[in-house]
């Protein structure tokens, strides 16, 4: 039911992706607000996922934010339909980003249905069904736009929000009645943990480079090779995919017999030796490889870096320090496209993919030395049992 609930969630965020900016372009919005417009979506996450975790961890209630999440997706899809104003494009696109901020509920609520030595594995697992939920929708959106028009992008991506919605009340609560209800001084703690800071800088790194490649310029590489409507289909298919795959083997089989640290050192050198070469790619095809190479190593560092930000603290703590984490690494998404335009601007597409392919090579050395995995907790080990 977990696994539907976040297909259906994420598959409603994303249908928008491919077909947002033409929309608003043929409503005739002006370039600068069209930026605005989707950079909205990204700013209401980094706003709201701190609160969120806060409130969550002191009423001891995550079903509930996922609940409003799928709602506010529902509402933010269908009300596109309607709005035929650009302010009103705004304030929904901003609903979608405070939709997107319950994503804190639904990794803890998932994690805590395992005990504590198993939420890498766990994180891994939902990780995987988000990123397909999210490859669906992109495809999706993509080609019901082309063959009904925009609105029905939108629509279909409202009836996901619905289905989900529907779904979500059969969630399990798993709350931990005799969990202390967390205080400012708690909210400090969490905030000023040495582990949850490392891991989430090192998160921050990864979120610029994703931002400035796969959902930034690596398209553009693609277009000026001639990629047409369906190879662009295909680089983000196998740009998705394998991160999809790499996160649930890296969360498992891999972190259980290598290590988590080794995992993501790996994942990053991969990330970085697929996005330097991407300039000395002549053919689409030959782009497409190299970035299902690329959407490994994303899917080898992500979910282990969830993962451990949460793995240490307590599970009345936990939605907090998720909302850190989350909100910490959205600062990655919001720099990334805007350094990457910076470096093209001042020496061109092959001086952008170089430097983030360093960056990579960079953050596989920071994660080695930041990464402590023996460090003792600050808090209290807790073994959650599922609820009957």
């Amino acid at each position: 039911m977990f696994y539907l609930v976040t297909l259906t969630f994420w598959f409603s965020m994303y249908t928008c992706v491919p077909i947002l900016a033409s929309y608003l372009e043929y409503l005739g919005a002006s370039y600068d607000t069209i930026g605005l417009i989707i950079g909205m979506y990204g700013l209401t996450q980094l706003l709201l996922r701190i609160p969120v975790g806060v409130v969550s961890d002191r009423y001891h209630k995550r079903r509930i934010f996922i609940t409003f999440g799928l709602m506010f997706s529902l509402l933010s899809g269908i009300g596109i339909v309607f709005a035929q104003e650009v302010s009103w494009i705004l304030i929904l696109r901003a609903l979608a980003g405070a939709a997107a901020a319950t994503w804190v509920d639904f990794t803890i609520l998932f994690s805590s249905y395992f005990a504590k030595e198993h939420t890498t594995k766990a994180i891994g697992n939902i990780s995987f069904f988000s990123t397909v939920g999210q490859m669906v929708g992109i495809l999706s959106g993509g080609w019901f736009a082309a063959a009904f028009g925009f609105e029905s992008a939108f629509i279909v991506g409202g009836i996901a929000g619905a289905i989900g919605l529907v779904l979500s009340f059969f969630l399990i609560e798993n709350t931990d009645i005799s969990a202390e209800k967390i205080t400012l001084k708690g909210v400090l703690e969490v905030a000023s943990d040495s582990i949850l800071l490392r891991v989430s800088f090192v998160a921050i790194l990864s979120q610029i480079m994703t931002f400035a490649t796969v959902f930034g310029f690596t398209p553009v590489f693609a277009q000026s090779l001639g990629a047409g409507e369906f190879e662009m289909g295909l680089l983000t298919f196998f740009s998705t995919f394998p991160t999809a795959v790499a996160g649930m083997i890296g969360g498992g089989f891999l972190s259980s017999k290598y290590g988590e640290k080794k995992v993501v050192i790996f994942g990053f050198l991969l990330v970085g030796v697929f996005t330097v070469i991407i300039p000395y790619v002549s053919s689409i095809t030959t782009l497409i490889i190299t970035q299902t190479f690329a959407g490994f190593g994303r899917g080898f560092v992500m979910p282990i870096l969830m993962a451990l930000s949460i793995k240490h603290i307590e599970q009345s703590r936990r939605s907090t320090a998720m909302g850190f984490y989350q909100a910490i690494y959205g600062v990655g998404m919001f720099i990334g496209p805007i350094l990457m335009g910076l470096l093209i601007d001042w020496r061109g597409l092959e001086t952008g993919f170089v430097f983030m392919g360093v960056l990579g090579f960079l953050t596989a050395f920071l994660s080695y030395k930041l990464i402590k995995l023996t460090t003792p907790s600050s808090y209290t080990d807790q073994l959650v049992k599922v609820s009957n």
